[in-house]
């Protein structure tokens, strides 16, 4: 895989309620910096979304955030990060994140961190990118996820190919050094033609 110049990080816009959720976007926003990778994000000042580009920033890093008019004009859009690109539509944002990014890392989140990761998952599924993806699992919060994952591989709704380009680790080193070895799946889209 080629060496990676930036990286895209889905987080909440809330902390959470334990505080290793917020410790963990510091510390990933700070170790981005300190590698030399830009930080994408989703350009809002809030919850864990503020603390990420807040860490990276105060580090000395680069951070593109990229958010809709329409939450930029709820007046939680980060006026600290230089480059803070203002777009139409959630659709235009997730666009524009994929675009810049040679890479994708979700931090817990809800449903809007997990809609952008699925439809990052969905697109490489699809060979419409080839950049690795994966969870930072903080205190286990995506464990139910990744069983939930596993068991639609074993009721044959996803292969296990697919499966394996969604990594994860505890933590942010051992994260990276999956995308070092990371592969997309070969092949084109599983349809279950045996039970058509």
């Amino acid at each position: 895989m080629p060496a990676l110049s930036s990286v895209c990080v889905f987080c909440g816009s809330n902390a959470g309620v334990d505080p290793a959720y917020m410790q963990a976007a510091v510390h990933v926003g700070r170790s981005l910096a300190e590698r030399g990778l830009r930080l994408v994000y989703g350009g809002a000042h809030v919850g864990m979304m503020g603390a990420l580009a807040d860490a990276a920033m105060s580090a000395g890093g680069a951070v593109t955030g990229v958010i809709p008019r329409q939450i930029v004009d709820l007046e939680v859009g980060h006026t600290g990060v230089g480059d803070l690109r203002i777009v139409d539509s959630m659709h235009e944002r997730k666009a524009v994140m994929a675009e810049l990014a040679d890479a994708f890392v979700a931090l817990p989140g809800g449903i809007g961190t997990l809609e952008e990761l699925f439809e990052v998952f969905t697109w490489a599924h699809l060979g419409l990118h080839r950049k690795p993806l994966g969870l930072l699992d903080v205190a286990g919060y995506y464990r139910p996820l990744e069983a939930m994952l596993d068991h639609a591989v074993e009721q044959r709704f996803l292969r296990a190919e697919t499966r394996a380009m969604l990594v994860s680790d505890e933590s942010f080193d051992g994260l990276l050094a999956r995308f070092d070895a990371w592969q997309p799946a070969a092949g084109p889209k599983w349809i279950d033609r045996e039970a058509s």
